[in-house]
């Protein structure tokens, strides 16, 4: 049997001799990864929004205000374990058949389910059959991102010049906080009807509306084509049977490390962007309108300093932006809640700038592309999105539900809630701290298997 190297080791010598892209091609990479990756996003982020405003009294009301948010959060949490499934069939998609057809489903899956969700009826009207419909097109929500998340990224980070992945990587990432950006901004806007009629049909606007920036989208990427990556290693029959297996198998160091690494990529967005509109408007009584637009501006400066930050990296080292991120959004984890519990409006602003806009985006801007030079072409989309969806998971999007839990435990305490964070800095930083050791560990054992599957195709006895 004849197996070839590139077959079995990761491929970052291939990547750096490879051509850049003429900057007409660059543009529409780029453009089609961000686009699509921000519609994904707004539409995921519609339904945190939600989760945290409306759909606690119009799919899960109870006699406890408390228990029905939690069971709003268990929604937004729960999906979250659906991704990892979404990023394992979607993934096999891409690495058999190609990226650009995956990302066409997943994007047209997201579209439709968010559109839906704007027409649902509500517990009052149909009963326990409202929540659960809303929970299904949940789960299309968590397969369709489960799967768009690697190949928006793949997108760029397959066409990147060598000395500039860490850029094109971070065009991807800043699409969850313009995604953001967007849901935030549209029910800040549909927040100013009367309380009346937002709860009746006010909520609803932003996710029918949805649909326009979906066929945009589509649009966009239609014009796209495979990654240079991926036509050589298909032209050269380097495409893997069952991705998954082959990633469990040899590199399941690296999709260790790369959860590790996800776990304080995650939780801290979530607790910057989602958590604080429940705790500053319920535990704090801050006016929802004053959270939003701090989380608008949070998201704008965010979007802009990932971008930085990308860019950044590409001189000082993926691993080194990486680290000082995590380090910076550690450090602040305290100083956020004190923030908060001055009880001004300007400290929401600030706290939520700094958290959102300032310290986290070296880790999201870098994570991307420290990801995706685990995994070889081969099984890259399987390896990357497995890793992020189980991180997510994980540390994700439980982040709310456990910060909501935490509070209530221990008597409206923040103080657990900041050392739980904390604790999860840390395991990201011995995560990127071994991961130049798993990946030279791995090459090494894959190297010696190539070499031994090639003197039995030569000798008929292994050397």
């Amino acid at each position: 049997m004849t197996v070839s190297n590139s077959k079995s080791t990761p491929d970052t010598a291939n990547a750096l001799r490879a051509p850049a892209p003429s900057r007409v091609t660059a543009r529409r990479v780029l453009l089609g990864s961000l686009s699509g990756s921000a519609i994904e996003w707004f539409d995921f982020f519609l339904y945190a929004t939600a989760a945290a405003l409306i759909f606690d009294k119009q799919f899960f009301p109870t006699n406890d205000p408390a228990l029905s948010l939690m069971l709003s959060y268990v929604t937004v949490s729960l999906t979250f374990f659906i991704r990892p499934f979404g990023g394992v069939l979607f993934a096999h998609i891409g690495d058999r058949v190609g990226r650009k057809k995956t990302l066409v489903i997943t994007l047209s899956l997201m579209g439709g389910a968010t559109v839906v969700i704007g027409l649902l009826p509500t517990y009052g009207q149909v009963g326990v059959l409202a929540p659960i419909l809303l929970l299904a097109c949940r789960v299309i929500q968590g397969l369709a991102i489960g799967g768009e998340w690697g190949g928006a990224l793949l997108l760029a980070f397959e066409n990147a010049p060598a000395r500039r992945r860490g850029f094109y990587g971070s065009v991807p990432q800043s699409g969850a906080t313009i995604g953001m950006l967007l849901a935030t901004a549209a029910f800040a806007v549909v927040s100013q009807l009367p309380m009346g009629a937002f709860e009746a049909w006010g909520w609803r606007l932003p996710f029918i509306a949805s649909i326009v920036l979906v066929f945009v989208g589509l649009w966009i990427r239609n014009g796209l084509g495979e990654t240079p990556a991926f036509q050589d290693a298909k032209k050269a029959g380097d495409v893997a049977k069952l991705p998954i297996a082959e990633v469990l198998r040899d590199h399941w160091r690296s999709v260790l490390v790369a959860i590790g690494g996800k776990a304080f990529e995650v939780a801290p967005f979530y607790i910057f962007a989602t958590f604080v509109v429940s705790y500053a408007t319920g535990t704090l009584d801050f006016s929802r309108s004053t959270v939003l637009n701090a989380i608008t501006a949070g998201a704008f400066v965010s979007t802009f300093a990932i971008l930085l930050s990308g860019a950044l990296s590409d001189r000082f080292g993926r691993r080194r932006t990486f680290l000082f991120g995590v380090i910076a959004t550690g450090a602040f984890m305290v100083p956020f809640f004190l923030l908060l519990d001055i009880g001004m409006d300007w400290a929401v602003y600030v706290a939520v700038i700094i958290g959102l806009g300032v310290v986290w985006p070296p880790v999201t801007a870098t994570f991307g592309t420290f990801l995706s030079e685990l995994f070889p072409t081969r099984v890259r989309y399987t390896g990357i999105s497995l890793s992020s969806q189980v991180g997510s998971a994980l540390a994700g999007g439980t982040a709310p539900l456990i910060a909501t839990w935490m509070l209530s435990a221990f008597g409206g305490s923040w103080t657990p809630i900041a050392a739980y964070l904390v604790g999860l800095a840390l395991i990201s930083i011995v995560s990127a701290l071994i991961a130049p050791s798993v990946t030279r560990r791995e090459t090494r054992r894959l190297t010696h298997r190539v070499a031994g599957d090639r003197s039995t195709d030569a000798t008929g006895t292994r050397a």
